[in-house]
């Protein structure tokens, strides 16, 4: 199996979860729907999801990174969370 789907993968799993908690919530596969949709949080670096991410794939997500990763659909994501590990394991 490549990194991407298993990166992917694990993701989704994530992502599953998470979405799941929010009903409201079509499964678009976009990193916003792992936050309530209706009452979206003021601050979403350090919260549940992102702390899941973070430990998933060994990395640290700042203020920026949340902010560009929310906004992402998960094959985006996916390919962020490679090029993060590259850049924070160097």
């Amino acid at each position: 199996m490549t990194k991407y789907k298993k990166t992917y993968r694990t993701l989704h799993q994530i992502y599953d979860k998470h979405r799941g908690l929010y009903r409201e919530n079509t499964d678009r596969k976009h990193m916003c729907l792992m936050w309530s949709t209706y009452d979206p949080p003021d601050i979403i670096e350090g919260t549940e999801p992102f702390r899941d991410v973070e430990n998933a794939f060994n990395i640290c997500i700042d203020e920026d990174d949340a902010l560009d990763l929310y906004n992402m659909d998960l094959e985006e994501t996916v390919r962020r969370i490679i090029e993060m590990q590259k850049e924070q394991s160097a």
